[in-house]
Parts: C-alpha cells; sequence; structure tokens
C-alpha cells in the first residue's frame, strides 16, 4: 500500500532542506526522502582538509545563520555536517532516512514514487538529489590499459594515502586546486594537470562575491542584457588558505592536460611522460536524474526543460541545487535559499483548490 502527501522532496542535503523549510513554512504537508542514512548530505563523504569558500555567515540556508567554527574563517565539511543536522532538527523537518528513491511515474493526477520502503503518491515532487553520486571521468586514451589507482573526487579522503607514491592531479577547478595543495602540503610528488592555465580568483574574494555574480548573470539574461559571465568572468579557483599557502610557495605549478594515459602514467603530445602510482579526477559530476527516466523528459541532448525550478513538460516536478540550470548558485549553502522558496510558493499556487 503506498502512502501519500502533498509533496514528496527526493533528497536531503542542503537543497531538500531549504525546500522542506520553505515548504514548511507555506503550511504544505510533504515528506523528504534521503537515500542516506544521516544528515548531511554529500558534505559526509568528502575529504578531510575541504574547507567552504566563504565564511559561516555567508553560508547558511534560510532561517538561520551558519554558526561560526571556532578558530576558522572558512568552516570545514565536518561543521557543515553539524550545522545541517542541527537545521533539520531546528524546523522539524520530515525527513525519512534510508529511501532509496528508484523511480518517480506518472499516476493520474499524482506523481508516483516508488522507494526501497514502500511507494508514495504526491501532488508535486521536488528532485533535490545533486550530483555528488553521478560523478564524471572523461574518455581520455589509455584509460583501460593503466595499471595504477584511478579515484576521482568522491573517493579521496587525505594525503595520508598515498605516502611515497606518484601522483598526478587533474582538474583546474576548487576541488582540483584544493587536492592537489592537500597533496603538496603532505609532500606528495604530485602532478597537477588542467585544460587551461590556472585562474585564481584575486585572494580578498570569496563565496559572495561568486554568489552576486551568478545573481548578476541571471539577472540580465532573463532581462535580455548582455552575458555578464558570471562566476567565469572571475576565474575558476578560490583562494582558500591551503590553496593560497601551496600557490605561494610554488607548489602548485600546472602542467598542460597529457593526451593519453599510459600502462604506468601520462603522456603529453609531444611525447613527454610522467610515471603515475595515482590519478585522482577532479573533473567535475552530472546531474542524478536516473529515478526520472521514466517521465521521458529528456531532450536529444539529455537535458531536461525548465522554466525557473519547474519542469516545462511536467508542471507537477520542480529541480532545485543543480546550479545556474535550476537557480543561479543553487547547488551552494547560500544559493538554493531563493529557488528553493520560489518553488515552494509555486507549488503552494498549483495544489490550491
Amino acid at each position: 500500500m503506498s502512502q501519500r502527501t502533498d509533496v514528496v522532496v527526493i533528497g536531503g542535503g542542503q537543497a531538500g532542506l531549504a525546500a522542506g523549510y520553505h515548504l514548511r513554512r507555506l503550511g504544505v504537508e510533504h515528506v523528504i526522502l534521503d537515500a542516506q542514512t544521516a544528515p548531511g548530505g554529500a558534505w559526509q563523504h568528502t575529504w578531510a582538509s575541504l574547507r567552504l569558500f566563504s565564511p559561516a555567515q555567508y553560508s547558511s540556508l534560510p532561517g538561520w545563520l551558519m554558526p561560526v567554527q571556532e578558530g576558522e574563517t572558512y568552516p570545514d565539511a565536518q561543521h557543515v555536517v553539524d550545522y545541517l543536522a542541527d537545521y533539520e532538527k531546528r524546523y522539524d523537518l520530515p525527513v525519512q532516512r534510508g529511501a532509496w528513491v528508484s523511480a518517480v511515474h506518472r499516476d493520474g493526477t499524482f506523481l508516483r514514487v516508488a522507494t526501497d520502503s514502500g511507494d508514495w503518491r504526491a501532488r508535486a515532487v521536488v528532485s533535490a538529489t545533486g550530483t555528488w553520486t553521478r560523478p564524471f571521468i572523461p574518455a581520455v586514451p589509455g584509460r583501460r590499459e593503466y595499471t595504477g589507482r584511478q579515484l576521482h573526487t568522491v573517493q579521496y579522503t587525505n594525503p595520508a594515502e598515498f605516502a611515497g607514491q606518484r601522483v598526478v592531479v587533474v582538474g583546474g577547478g576548487n576541488s582540483g586546486a584544493q587536492i592537489a595543495a592537500d597533496l603538496a602540503h603532505a609532500g606528495t610528488d604530485l602532478t597537477w594537470v588542467t585544460q587551461r592555465p590556472p585562474r585564481y580568483l584575486a585572494d580578498d574574494i570569496d563565496g559572495r562575491a561568486l554568489f552576486d555574480a551568478a545573481t548578476a548573470r541571471r539577472r540580465a539574461l532573463d532581462e535580455g542584457r548582455t552575458d555578464t559571465g558570471g562566476v567565469a568572468s572571475l576565474g575558476d579557483i578560490v583562494a582558500v588558505p591551503p590553496v593560497r599557502a601551496a600557490r605561494d610557495a610554488g607548489l602548485l605549478a600546472a602542467k598542460s592536460m597529457f593526451t593519453q594515459l599510459t600502462a604506468t602514467g601520462v603522456e603529453w603530445a609531444d611525447g613527454t611522460r610522467a610515471q603515475a602510482d595515482a590519478v585522482v579526477w577532479c573533473t567535475g559530476f552530472r546531474p542524478a536524474l536516473a529515478p526520472f527516466a521514466a517521465l521521458r523528459l529528456r531532450g536529444s541532448r539529455g537535458h531536461i526543460a525548465t522554466a525557473g525550478t519547474r519542469a516545462v513538460d511536467e508542471p507537477r516536478l520542480h529541480f532545485l541545487g543543480y546550479g545556474d540550470w535550476t537557480g543561479p548558485a543553487s547547488a551552494t549553502l547560500i544559493g538554493v535559499g531563493r529557488p528553493a522558496r520560489d518553488a515552494a510558493r509555486e507549488i503552494a499556487g498549483l495544489l490550491r483548490p
């Protein structure tokens, strides 16, 4: 027998909690289904040295400022996990843990959400699954022939596991720079490769400026004005203190992207080679949208068309927290609040008799 509610939110990380906060404020009955067994979303699975790009007060979900972490300007991942756990309790959000959603189907006037612990029938669904479970690794020649260890950002924990090894880190974004700095500070034999020369933001720029830039870009596009370039116009890497220290010490000398992997390392176009015991792919993620395949919403390029957060071809379905696709900087703590509010308001309007 299936259970019923007005709204099912899929995902209990930062985006799902922001949606729950605004739905609760509007008096909309809902449940938040989270596949994780503990609070904190993807933050509970990050590497040990990860730091936020912004001070705590600029990394907050709606309604409650993140407390300052003593002795730290930029909070670490565990501080975020603790904040999300406390946020959930503070607003008594209806999170059900260990509920893995396998599919969403149309069921007359309802959407049926199939899980490993039973089905839910809802009048609307918010997808807040994020991207952490869909790491992306490019199809570089030689990947199958390489005999060393390959891992993605999601599998990296700390430099101790690479003691005495030669490590290649691939990626010129924040994850690549932070992990490269982590390994460099530990004295690892590091080769850092990027598609283009690293572009550091000015040292006094952090997540506050990134959110403002993303918001200004979205506003310009919505109003038909010239594209401002958004965050990409400022650079790719926020110079958080560990990255800044490694850069200034000359430990982050990036090489251009190699053309292929060999059995024992990597090779560039000019024939230069480097031996590698491990390759860490800091190459980003794709949205985790497998449960929605049955709705047949994807176009020829796999993209689901949205108007704001709402799926164009299924008005009962909203996507939240995937980045600019579903709201400026909506994949960030501070950025997800506004699109979560807009989605909740639109859903409340849909549900009115």
